[in-house]
């Protein structure tokens, strides 16, 4: 009741203080929120409006405005509103802000305002022209007005929603939109759509024109009533034409063969002209017109003409060399004049193409060539591609077919640049002469003289080469190399077998003819090895021997064909290792080598006795391992894997060559074992086992979950249910070695429990503990605030009801203290938590016997917790 009273006087005095307030205060100086409603947006006055003046309130001005709903009409500087260029109709909300001053307790205002919608004007009339792409609908409106606000819909004369580019490409007649803005709550929409009338004029075509071009003297016989509308297509019909030949403006057919006749060769040019239509007194399209070119010309043939040019030399004669070449007429008579001559000189240098005004007199004229496009050794071929009458334009097309000549420059075979590559032979071998770089060379047939010296001579020697980008080659035969030691080739003569040019020539090289290899102290060792492992063979007994080709055989319990492998030799020795995929079975196998080349000389020996005889070991097979799980919490080592054993290594990947020791840590992972046979050593492939080390989350406590109230006597089940593991949670009294505690086992205030998650699954404990300190005393006075305390005992000794305690206040209140007196005041004893029990014997007093008689006590119970005054009674003692 006081409460409410106390509210009650508040609300009054209140009241009391806005009714002595006075009814304009400067706490409003940036005026009062407020509302308006512009239905009526098209009126001019609403243009632009001073918000200011829009607000409730006095407000205070030099302020600044806001534009909270973003509508680009507000001048923020000078608080005029555009309304007029807000583009929809809708609420619009804007504050306005003064800056804070003494007793300025508001200094924003809110001006909200809502804009009616507005659909528009139609325009008196909208006549596009249709060779426009599109016609924008808001340009049916009329200017002279507010435009519509833009978020209407487009519908057409069918009801469909349409959008605002209207396409009118190629359209004609007449279209009917209907534009609908939405209405604005509050504001009474007297016309919600505008409907437009869309009058598309189709615009006129004067089409696309196709210039002619004939040759007057040959294609003009069908073009004596050409019509000049055949040069014309997509065009408009009752168009004008305009040009030679033409008798008035509807003429549209020319006499091709009759103007070529009276005016000759040029070019005509014609305009044709469509006139564009009238509507409501003006023209929306224009006129148009395109204009066509033909062009008339004559033709010259120069079928049977020839083209001679003077003459071919010899390479030495190109300095002095002068060239003229000439054209005479066929059959055709060609008329006399100044002609444009094309011709081209194509050559080992490239195509040069000239062109030359040249005069014709009786279809003849003789020209020179400059010396410049022949200067070097090469055919070239001079032909004319073109002969153009000056006076023409080129559009006839004279004939011109395989006018041409040919003109060559022969060079002088010289071969002394060249080089001679002659690689070193052995004895009675062919030798090959490679010639490279004869750079002076053309390609070709040469007959060559050659002459041998040194160790083997011999002189006169012709043989054919064909040369080819100044390389060629010819054979010594061997029967003319009979003897170890260096010979010296030399190419003496030299002749084109085409031309006959000859030339002296110069050009030597040696050969180098190198002796055999000597086996007679070869040896050859192979040890026993493993199946599917290389085999390493040591060859000795080589001399001075660097850099072998060897060929070998395999036989006995493996077969393979001829192998050949290139060695490095170190002093006499060297080995290789045979491919293990050619070892495919066990038992004795023989390896034999067959030939010898040596790689320095080229030269290369049969072998009919060198090998050796050795033992292929079976590899013992994968041992048999399956996979094995163990919990993380057992700490597992390689020494608990399987199989186990002298003869059994465990590595941590198949390429590992390192075996783990029996006490490496067991993780989660693929192991590899592997078997070694104790009487070859031989290593069976690795088997692998897949290795799960299984961990159980630990148990994850709930907020507050080591809290109990110990009058409830909370056991080992409920701390459980304080977990998120309340099935499979295992507690123990101690993290290692503890004892297992029992879900009936009561909680101990203080004490320390340690749980383990256990999964059934993997059978399975975690790894790691959930330790829990246990508190009893979370009990509450709400709760447990009645709690008996007893009037009376037995110290008797008989094991019922010997001592006296108050069950559960050390839980409540673990700092009582409990006082018991006599009748005559004396204190008898003093409990607390510690010490709870009283057993009938004065503890605290002096008595004489130290037993208490029977009869009535006083207590004391002092709860030092939450100021809760201490309390007192009485008890009764009967032994």
């Amino acid at each position: 009741m006081a409460k409410n009273y106390f509210v009650a006087l508040k609300l009054l005095l209140f009241s009391l203080a806005l009714f002595l307030l006075p009814t304009k205060s400067i706490a409003q100086c940036a005026g009062i929120d407020t509302e308006v409603k512009i239905c009526d947006i098209e009126n001019p006055v609403n243009e632009s409006i001073n918000l200011l003046g829009l607000l409730d309130g006095s407000p205070t001005a030099g302020g600044k405005w806001s534009d909270d709903s973003n509508t680009q009409a507000l001048d923020v500087k000078t608080g005029i509103l555009y309304a007029q260029n807000i583009t929809s109709g809708g609420i619009y909300e804007f504050t306005y802000t003064v800056p804070a001053v003494p007793g300025c307790v508001k200094n924003t205002a809110k001006l909200r305002i809502t804009i009616g919608a507005y659909a528009g004007v139609a325009a008196p009339f909208a006549t596009p022209c249709s060779d426009r792409e599109a016609y924008n609908l808001f340009e049916a409106f009329n200017g002279t007005v507010m435009g519509p606000h833009k978020n209407g819909t487009w519908t057409n004369s069918d009801g469909q929603v349409v959008s605002s580019s209207f396409p009118i490409k190629g359209l004609q007649g007449i279209f009917k939109f209907t534009y609908t803005v939405p209405p604005v709550p509050g504001c009474v929409l007297l016309i919600p759509s505008v409907t437009v009338w869309i009058t598309v004029v189709r615009a006129p075509e004067s089409g696309t024109a196709n210039d002619l071009l004939l040759c007057g003297s040959t294609d003009l016989a069908a073009y004596t009533n050409f019509d000049l509308h055949d040069l014309l297509s997509g065009h408009d019909a009752g168009g004008e034409w305009k040009g030679p030949g033409l008798t008035s403006p509807a003429d549209h057919n020319v006499n091709l063969q009759q103007l070529f006749d009276t005016s000759g060769a040029g070019d005509y040019t014609y305009v044709y002209t469509v006139l564009a239509p009238t509507l409501n007194g003006h023209r929306p399209c224009s006129n148009k017109s395109v204009s066509a070119i033909i062009t008339l010309e004559k033709s010259v043939d120069f079928t049977g003409a020839t083209l001679v040019v003077n003459s071919d030399i010899c390479e030495t004669e190109i300095p002095n060399a002068i060239y003229f070449a000439t054209l005479r007429r066929g059959p055709e008579v060609i008329p006399d004049g100044k002609y444009n001559v094309t011709y081209s000189i194509s050559g080992p240098a490239g195509t040069t193409v000239n062109t030359e005004l040249l005069t014709l007199n009786n279809g003849m004229v003789t020209f020179p060539l400059s010396a410049t496009y022949f200067q070097q050794v090469g055919a070239f071929k001079v032909e004319i591609t073109s002969i153009v009458a000056d006076w023409n334009k080129g559009a006839c097309v004279n004939i011109v077919n395989d006018l041409s000549d040919i003109l060559n420059v022969f060079p002088t075979p010289n071969i002394d640049s060249a080089k001679l590559k002659i690689d070193p032979i052995c004895q009675k071998e062919n030798a090959l002469v490679q010639i490279t770089e004869a750079s002076s060379l053309t390609d070709g047939t040469y007959r060559i003289v050659y002459k041998l010296g040194g160790a083997n001579v011999i002189n006169g020697v012709v043989v054919s080469i064909s040369v080819i980008n100044g390389v060629s080659s010819f054979v010594i035969p061997s029967a003319l190399i009979s003897n170890e030691g260096n010979t010296s080739v030399v190419i003496t003569n030299i002749t084109n077998t085409i031309t006959n040019c000859t030339n002296t020539a110069n050009v030597a090289g040696s050969i180098v003819v190198k002796s055999l290899p000597n086996p007679i102290n070869y040896k050859i060792h192979i040890d026993d090895f493993c199946l599917n492992e290389p085999v390493l063979v040591s060859l000795s007994g080589l001399g001075t021997l660097t850099d072998i080709i060897i060929s070998y055989t395999i036989s006995g319990s493996n077969l393979a064909p001829t192998q050949m492998i290139t060695l490095v030799v170190s002093g006499g020795k060297t080995s290789f290792v045979i491919p293990q995929n050619l070892f495919l079975n066990t038992g004795s196998t023989t390896v034999s080598i067959t030939s010898l080349r040596n790689n320095e000389t080229g030269c290369g020996i049969v072998i009919t006795s060198l090998s050796d005889d050795f033992l292929v070991n079976p590899i013992p097979i994968a041992p048999t391992a399956g996979p094995m799980s163990f919990c993380k919490s057992d700490g597992a080592t390689v020494a608990n894997l399987l199989p186990n054993g002298t003869q059994y290594k465990w590595y941590d990947s198949v390429t590992a060559t390192t075996p783990l020791t029996a006490s490496s840590i067991l993780v989660s992972k693929n192991y590899y074992v592997k078997e070694t046979a104790l009487s070859s050593g031989c290593v069976s492939p690795a088997t692998s086992i897949i290795v799960t080390i299984n961990d159980v989350a630990s148990p994850v406590l709930n907020q507050k979950g080591q809290n109990f109230c110990g009058i409830d006597n909370p056991t080992i089940a409920n701390l459980s249910n304080n977990t998120n593991a309340s099935a499979s949670v295992v507690w123990y009294d101690a993290p290692d070695n503890g004892n297992p505690l029992t879900n009936a086992v009561l909680l101990q205030d203080n004490a320390t429990y340690y749980g383990f998650d256990f999964s059934n699954t993997i059978n399975c404990f975690s790894n790691d503990a959930l330790i829990v300190k246990v508190s009893l005393t979370n009990c509450t006075d709400t709760q447990y605030g009645d709690f008996f305390i007893p009037d009376g005992f037995s110290p008797n000794g008989d094991g019922i009801n010997d001592t006296y305690t108050i069950p559960g206040i050390d839980f409540l209140y673990p700092n009582y203290t409990l006082e018991i007196y006599n009748r005559y005041g004396n204190l008898m004893f003093r409990g607390n938590k510690s010490k709870p029990d009283w057993d009938g014997k004065n503890s605290d007093s002096k008595i004489i016997d130290g037993v208490a008689p029977n009869g009535v006590y006083f207590y004391v119970v002092n709860f030092n917790k939450d100021n809760r005054p201490p309390i007192q009674g009485r008890l009764y003692l009967n032994r």
